[in-house]
């Protein structure tokens, strides 16, 4: 009897996780038809959506998929042994249930067919195991293809080109509403007079390591004998902004 539902436990969960890794596939084909987001890293954008749809398919499959497919089995056992195919297709039926637990049309539609690929692949692997055979393929080819598809895509992917000054500005520079809007967005000085105040503001960029920089907005500012200087500097690399030292007092 152990024996019996350790089997069973093994092949649900192999059935789960072959049904997740190709529906998810299917799932990112269908999201990049159109193309990649970017033409950079097209591996990672590949295996980042594929966590996505994995997460989200697999767990439906794991709890509702498998809760239903126990009870179908069940069934089965006692009705209709030797007619694999109807349990496929009841499975399907309760595919579409997965629209009334979303209220989605669209779940309902791709729950039917994925529902009967689950009851295919966990009849294919039942066949095995009376055959004596090793449900192992089912584990390592996916994880295989997976593998060379993220290798694939990473190595055609052209290389990303180098993130300069110029880019650490205009990353800088890229917000609104900021305390640096009225700065240059590129290296270099703007100078001018405003309500009175002469006023010099100054960009400036300043490479620090690999393609990290220090962006650093100074603004000079003289009216009468009043004068003062205000500074903000800002580590900036290709994904990230980091605040390193704002300091001084700007015009009231």
């Amino acid at each position: 009897m152990e024996n019996n539902l350790e089997s069973l436990f093994l092949r649900k969960l192999s059935a789960t996780f072959v049904t997740t890794i190709f529906l998810s596939a299917l799932f990112i084909v269908i999201h990049f038809i159109n193309g990649f987001e970017s033409a950079y890293h097209r591996g990672n954008q590949f295996m980042g959506w594929f966590t996505v749809y994995a997460l989200y398919i697999g767990m439906i499959i794991l709890i509702y998929g498998n809760a239903v497919a126990i009870a179908i089995e069940y069934l089965q056992s006692k009705w209709f042994r030797q007619h694999d195919w109807l349990y496929v297709l009841i499975l399907g039926f309760f595919g579409l249930a997965n629209g009334v637990i979303f209220q989605d049309g669209m779940a309902a539609l791709y729950g039917m067919p994925a529902a009967i690929i689950y009851g295919m692949f966990d009849k294919w692997l039942d066949r095995r195991k009376r055959k004596k055979k090793s449900v192992k393929p089912f584990w390592i080819i996916p994880i295989a293809c997976l593998g060379i598809s993220w290798g694939y895509l990473e190595v055609t992917s052209p290389p990303m080109p180098p993130f300069t000054k110029e880019d650490a500005v205009d990353f800088a520079t890229s917000g609104e509403g900021t305390l640096t809007d009225d700065f240059p967005d590129n290296i270099g000085q703007w100078e001018g007079t405003v309500e009175g105040y002469h006023i010099t503001k100054e960009t400036d960029a300043e490479e620090i390591g690999d393609e990290t920089y220090i962006v650093t907005f100074t603004e000079h500012w003289k009216k009468g004998r009043e004068s003062g200087t205000w500074t903000a500097s800002y580590e900036v690399d290709r994904q990230s902004m980091t605040t390193v030292n704002i300091e001084g007092k700007r015009p009231s």
